[in-house]
């Protein structure tokens, strides 16, 4: 076979699995559709409030990258429903309402205080692996679903405060760290 004849049998095996993923990833979003609750959305008018800087913040913004959302049954089943799976960059605003992960090109990720669980940091999720404690994970249910939603900020000094802030949200009590 010639030179020219591998390399278009190479490129249509190449194009046949891209194809294949697309297609898994889409039926998987089909079949948790299905499954899983609605997210919530953004409370009305919050988002520009929030970018405008006319919301009081419980901490300082943190800019990074938003990994991805996964469902509590593994770090590594990523929610595909809508565009909640996709990586971007973000910015995460903590508020007394919940948190916003400020995404750029995607859809905000909304998670009110009510539905927090618990904060962590981690090594890695679905989409992003960073060893030791790389990531930080929000635990958060809707009814009797739970969600894992790993951010991996450019500070990671910012774990400090934004894990026992986030835990704080659970209570309606929010703790800010000394200092800020």
């Amino acid at each position: 076979m010639s030179r020219l004849g591998l390399s278009l049998l190479f490129l249509a095996i190449f194009l046949l699995l891209v194809g294949l993923m697309l297609w898994g990833y889409r039926n998987r979003g089909r079949r948790q559709s299905a499954v899983l609750p609605a997210f919530p959305q953004v409370p009305a008018g919050l988002l520009e409030r929030v970018r405008s800087r006319e919301t009081e913040e419980l901490l300082p913004p943190s800019t990074g990258v938003y990994a991805s959302t996964v469902t509590d049954k593994s770090w590594q089943d990523r929610v595909a429903v809508g565009d909640v799976g996709y990586r971007a960059d973000a910015t995460a605003h903590l508020l007394t309402e919940g948190v916003l992960f400020d995404r750029t090109g995607a859809s905000p990720v909304w998670i009110p205080a009510e539905s927090v669980v618990d904060a962590r940091t981690e090594a890695g999720i679905a989409g992003k692996i960073m060893g030791g404690d790389g990531l930080l994970v929000i635990r958060w249910a809707i009814g009797d679903s739970q969600f894992d939603t790993g951010f991996r900020a450019d500070e990671k000094t910012d774990y400090e405060t934004w894990v026992p802030a986030v835990r704080a949200l659970k209570t309606n009590t929010p703790e800010v760290p000394h200092g800020e």
